[in-house]
């Protein structure tokens, strides 16, 4: 079941969605670095990160799949939102520098060519933050937040996907210590309580966090690959075991009637 943008957009009015806010948008103002006149993509359900870096940075664009809908955004200004798949981004190669992916990883049917496609619309020196549910953390076994769907990630599973999509993980954190349940007063203090003991509590955050840039050394364009050979184990449908069929002696039917083997043919099997 896909979640709708309506989900995530009330989950963001309540309570616990101010302090997710708060929270996840001061670790990726630190993620992103220096965002001056840069060009940046958010990819999922980025909106209620990217306001504070409209001033500054050169282009803001979110990207949300019709699989969950779309809203508009920011208020009374030209839309920034862009319906599209996200592994069919309608944009020209390198066309950002920041990409930031948030509730997006965990709901993709195929999370590696969304990764391959982020790495083509990203810069060459463009610099990748993604966010993903921590796969050992409470939130992620609640179904009223955002992060109680979809896959969980550990953070060797997060690193492991991102080599495979040709990135290099530069970095890897964690946000959101601060248990469900959030009153107004855990609001006030929660970039307090992460600064004090997101440290030593990193395991047991909400969300996992890498930063990771392209690998561009030793990379085959993809309109030359060559074509890969695949080989892949063939079970039986049931779980009992079978004897194999002999090859030797076998005999191939035509019209109801046995054919004898061919001779000299290593199977016995006639063309």
């Amino acid at each position: 079941m896909w979640p709708h943008v309506r989900d995530f957009r009330d989950f963001y009015a309540t309570t616990e969605g101010r302090l997710v806010r708060r929270v996840l948008h001061a670790r990726l103002r630190e993620a992103l670095a220096d965002v001056r006149g840069k060009r940046i993509l958010a990819v999922g359900f980025g909106t209620p990160f990217l306001r504070a870096f409209l001033a500054d940075a050169g282009q803001v664009v979110a990207v949300m799949s019709g699989r969950t809908g779309a809203i508009v955004w920011p208020r009374r200004q030209p839309c920034r939102v862009v319906i599209a798949d996200e592994a069919e981004l309608p944009f020209p190669d390198r066309s950002f520098d920041r990409v930031i992916v948030v509730h997006s990883l965990e709901w993709t049917p195929n999370p590696h060519a969304m990764l391959r496609e982020l790495w083509r619309t990203l810069a060459d020196d463009g610099r990748l933050v993604v966010v993903a549910p921590n796969r050992r953390n409470i939130w992620a076994r609640l179904d009223r937040t955002p992060f109680g769907h979809g896959r969980p990630y550990s953070r060797g599973q997060l690193n492991a996907l991102l080599r495979e999509a040709l990135f290099t993980p530069l970095w890897n954190g964690s946000a959101l210590i601060v248990p469900p349940g959030a009153t107004r007063a855990s609001v006030t203090f929660a970039r307090l309580m992460e600064t004090l003991f997101g440290r030593w509590l990193a395991g047991v955050a909400a969300v996992t966090m890498a930063i990771a840039v392209k690998r561009i050394y030793g990379v085959t364009p993809v309109g030359k690959a060559a074509p890969a050979v695949s080989f892949a184990e063939v079970v039986s449908g049931s779980s009992r075991s079978s004897r194999a069929h002999p090859r030797k002696g076998a005999l191939t039917f035509r019209g109801g009637r046995p054919r004898p083997p061919r001779a000299g043919s290593p199977s016995g099997c006639r063309r």
